[in-house]
């Protein structure tokens, strides 16, 4: 048996006290295939930590409608919503102008934002021209978020965190948002790897699962020289239930 600590948000969420989360990525390059996103296992392992549950990820093209309608559906139904990509200087970059219209918000440059990308320009020796600006624009109440990688600012709406794409710049501005989020317990996870098909262990598993209510337990099987077997995840925010819960599962599973 394993006591390693693993991630995978997308399980049953095992306290009902946690704050939620959900992602939107944003980007044809995504869909495409054309770039693989890192962000979300990133953004997954920190609200792991913060005791944040990562209950959804969706991802859009850059396309408006779609866009304006995952915002609102995500920030109804989670208690945070971080998005990624978008937010640059070109002219297929929309995701501030969908942010502001999912929130009825007026979007222009503010004066903040402005002064920030002009220090880092003029440090820089380059011009703050027009395309850059856009950078500025900021959703009528919103919050910015620090970048400390490349300067522009990210910001927060209501209960959405609207941050770059690229992700040293993503993990930069996720550092500079957790701080001031209200966690929960942080999820804990011990793993053990077994030899056997799942159609073995079913029944083991669900007998567990009613046992051990209060936890999640997940099943993924894989297979390794032509054998089949499976990695069980226990997972939740009371270490010694984790713990009570491996050890009878090692034990049944062994009988």
């Amino acid at each position: 048996m394993t006591n390693a600590m693993m991630t995978n948000p997308m399980m049953t969420n095992p306290t009902e006290t946690n704050p939620t989360a959900a992602m939107l990525v944003i980007g044809d390059e995504i869909l495409s295939g054309r770039t693989r996103d890192a962000n979300m296992h990133f953004l997954a392992g920190e609200l792991t930590k913060h005791g944040i549950e990562l209950k959804e990820v969706r991802i859009v093209s850059d396309d408006a409608a779609a866009i304006i309608a995952a915002t609102r559906a995500l920030s109804q139904g989670y208690n945070h919503v971080f998005t990624s990509g978008g937010i640059g200087p070109t002219h297929d970059d929309i995701t501030a102008d969908c942010i502001a219209q999912a929130f009825d918000a007026r979007l222009d440059v503010r004066d903040d934002a402005r002064a920030i990308l002009q220090a880092h320009y003029d440090t820089m020796g380059t011009e703050l021209n027009e395309a850059r600006l856009r950078m500025a624009r900021i959703p009528d109440g919103a919050a910015l978020i620090d970048n400390p990688v490349s300067a522009a600012p990210g910001f927060t709406i209501a209960n959405v965190h609207v941050m770059a794409g690229v992700p040293s710049v993503f993990q930069a501005m996720v550092a500079s948002v957790l701080p001031g989020l209200a966690g929960g317990q942080p999820v804990l996870s011990q793993t053990l790897r077994v030899m056997r098909g799942e159609g073995d262990i079913a029944a083991t598993l669900s007998a567990l699962a009613a046992t051990f209510s209060d936890l999640s337990i997940g099943c993924y099987p894989f297979q390794k020289d032509g054998a089949y077997g499976a990695n069980i995840v226990v997972r939740g925010t009371d270490g010694t239930r984790i713990d009570a819960a491996m050890t009878q599962l090692a034990k049944e599973i062994d009988q």
